[in-house]
């Protein structure tokens, strides 16, 4: 680029930290920097024209984990590790909201709801009689039972006729939450700087040379907060995983209200604007979903439509609007990566499908490994 005097005194001089990533992760990690170094000049590196990944793209889910996929993590993780992992999802759900406020990411605590589809019965018996001993397990987080059971009163098809209701749980509206975060890093004097790839760094002994595809320049620290894109960066185990999303034009008296997981959590809809949003479906291929492409497949969104059409809204005409996807970043557990990857380098990534529930908090870790 053919920058002027002022443009690289401006922007690209005396930069403390560089962060690569302006999505939940990356804008809440500058907040947190600039809270406890009021000082410092921080920069935002995105590669997209508005937040990439998942953070503009998620289906607003303020939940924490569905009584089979907590029953699915307790086969690899301890109860400890397990009711860590809830309580960090919980405590980042707090902290977003203490951020910005319910008002603005309208909040609402709908409640989420599991459905288990009628070939599913194996399961369903599984987690009704796994039920007691997993609220048992919550009850320090929550002081009563999580996981309740309710009757079909959505009158949805082909799944069994009870669901498990959870009243914890909530919504919020995704692109609200990422245009105040946005709002407010550039209040505190954050510069952001859109449509630039990062491409790689050399660590220095008295910081980094950062190279994109546009500039090149010097910074003292540089924080990666890329998410599914992670190791395109850094030598961090982090598998990309995409994520298809439709959403419906208004329904005229939509009845249904809530944020519900279906067949494992694999697919999952809500209510948004008197319309139905419907994800998932990446175990219909998990390896073709494993990329850091964002583009919609016909299997995927063929069986979405099918299962508006056959279980959500059976005998509701709808159309669809628009329909998109987003990019996780997922790994061999449920933790995230949080750490120090040399004198300069730090990263937050992996959230694992929870970048909602955990954005905000993983933000706040990475400032606490800085001394």
């Amino acid at each position: 680029m053919n920058l002027s005097y002022w443009e690289i005194k401006s922007w690209l001089t005396n930069i403390d930290y560089t962060i690569v990533g302006s999505g939940i992760v990356g804008l809440n990690c500058a907040l947190q920097l600039k809270q406890r170094f009021p000082k410092a000049h921080i920069l935002i590196l995105e590669k997209g024209m508005l937040p990439q990944g998942a953070s503009t793209k998620n289906a607003g889910f303020a939940c924490f984990g569905s009584l089979s996929e907590i029953l699915e993590d307790l086969e690899w993780h301890s109860e400890d590790e397990v009711l860590n992992l809830v309580k960090k999802r919980l405590d980042g759900l707090l902290l977003l909201r203490q951020t910005l406020t319910d008002q603005v990411i309208s909040y609402q605590q709908l409640g989420g709801y599991e459905l288990f589809t009628k070939e599913d019965s194996k399961l369903f018996e599984t987690c009704l009689s796994k039920r007691d001993s997993v609220n048992k397990l919550m009850k320090p987080l929550f002081k009563e039972d999580v996981f309740q059971l309710k009757a079909n009163t959505f009158n949805f098809k082909n799944i069994q006729e009870t669901y498990l209701f959870n009243p914890f749980e909530g919504q919020i509206d995704t692109g609200k939450m990422m245009e105040s975060l946005l709002q407010k890093v550039q209040s505190k004097d954050i510069k952001i700087l859109n449509n630039i790839l990062f491409e790689s760094y050399i660590d220095q002994a008295n910081g980094v040379q950062v190279k994109t595809n546009r500039l090149e320049f010097k910074t003292k620290n540089i924080i990666f907060t890329t998410n599914g894109f992670a190791s395109q960066h850094i030598p961090e185990k982090v598998k990309p995983a995409r994520a298809q999303v439709l959403i419906t034009k208004p329904i005229k008296n939509l009845h249904i209200k809530g944020t519900f997981h279906l067949d494992k959590g694999y697919y999952y809809f809500r209510n948004i604007d008197d319309r139905i949003l419907f994800g998932g479906g990446r175990n219909l291929d998990f390896k073709g979903e494993e990329t850091t492409q964002f583009a919609q497949t016909e299997l995927i969104q063929n069986k979405l439509r099918d299962l508006l059409k056959t279980t959500v809204l059976p005998e509701t005409f709808f159309e669809i609007d628009y329909s998109w996807s987003g990019i996780m970043g997922v790994g061999s557990t449920k933790n995230p990566i949080v750490k120090q990857l040399s004198n300069h380098v730090y990263c937050g990534v992996r959230l694992g499908g929870m970048g909602v529930a955990i954005g905000s908090l993983i933000g706040r870790d990475i400032v606490d490994l800085i001394e």
